[in-house]
């Protein structure tokens, strides 16, 4: 995408601010009739979703404070696509997002959503000499503070600070930017990330707003939301039993350890999950709904810019 934007990145921490955002689990009709051999996972403060109600699906809405980090990975690099596995290994994931306007709770149509992520080993594309870290791999029963002597550095940012890392490499894979349509839907193909010292499983994502489409991408506009998206440990934990991600011997951070997820449940960014417990490698479908407010600006650097701010939209890849 055109239009480069400014990523001077924070200390790598939780960066809650006060704008009134929306984040409701989706995809719960898409569970009905799921045999019981899969998996579905929902937090538990989650509004339910009242499939009765004028025979027609009553989206329950209410206000959080969602704003994360951007990372020190973020590119621009005019990846423009839905499907952004390229030829990485790993379990398939189909992650489905619905944008919505948090006052009004109607979508949000055209946005330009950005999402990157680490493959199954921990590594992020055009980051690749710095992806880097050991220890232990998960084990069943993950609880209390890991153990173990890590064997590598984390990641710039990981969990102290650090800003925005300038790509060391022209790999680009798990990355892209698509185009919400009419009901303010988008879905990606990509693969389960992995994970890397210092961090839960996770992937990257922001919701660009006020650009032009054009044949060469995405251009103007602002970051209306910048967060994170997160996965249940017991999905983790049976993600770590497929190879590569078995292979891994990288020490693992728990969802409760995080310092970025801020242990809300959906509304923090938690993730609804459907999966066949006994064959996960078979694939996963993740999704959730997020409320933007339009007219702020919240690109990961900062609390919260006044409308109006300049900022630039770039399809991040």
């Amino acid at each position: 995408m055109t239009g480069k934007q400014t990523a001077e990145e924070p200390q790598h921490k939780k960066d809650l601010t006060r704008r009134k955002v929306v984040a409701v689990g989706a995809g719960a009709a898409a569970a009905v009739g799921i045999g019981g051999g899969f998996a579905l996972n929902a937090s538990a403060d989650e509004p339910a979703t009242d499939a009765s109600a004028s025979g027609s699906s009553a989206e329950a809405c209410y206000k959080l404070t969602s704003e994360t980090t951007e990372g020190p990975y973020y590119i621009d690099a005019d990846k423009i696509r839905r499907d952004i596995t390229e030829d990485k290994e790993g379990i398939p994931l189909t992650l489905s997002l619905k944008v919505i306007d948090s006052e009004t709770c109607k979508p949000v149509r055209n946005a330009a959503v950005d999402i990157w992520h680490c493959d199954a080993l921990g590594i992020y594309s055009g980051y690749e000499s710095l992806s880097t870290g050991g220890g232990s791999a998960p084990t069943d029963a993950p609880s209390g503070t890991p153990t173990g002597t890590p064997t590598g550095a984390p990641p710039s940012g990981g969990t102290g600070g650090g800003g925005h890392e300038e790509p060391t490499d022209e790999k680009r894979y798990l990355r892209g930017t698509w185009k919400t349509d009419r009901q303010g839907r988008v879905t990606f193909k990509t693969i389960f990330p992995g994970w890397y010292r210092g961090r839960c499983v996770h992937i990257h994502a922001k919701v660009h707003v006020d650009g032009t489409w054009t044949d060469a991408g995405y251009e103007g506009g602002h970051s209306c939301h910048t967060g994170q998206f997160f996965f249940a440990e017991e999905a983790v934990l049976a993600s770590a039993k497929v190879e590569p991600y078995s292979t891994s011997t990288t020490e693992r951070t728990t969802l409760t350890e995080d310092t970025i997820y801020d242990q809300s449940g959906t509304t923090g960014g938690l993730l609804r999950l459907a999966y066949d417990k006994k064959r996960i490698a078979k694939g996963v479908r993740a999704s959730i709904t997020v409320g933007v407010d339009p007219d702020q600006t919240h690109d990961g650097t900062d609390d919260a810019v006044q409308p109006g701010a300049s900022a630039s939209a770039s399809a991040s890849s």
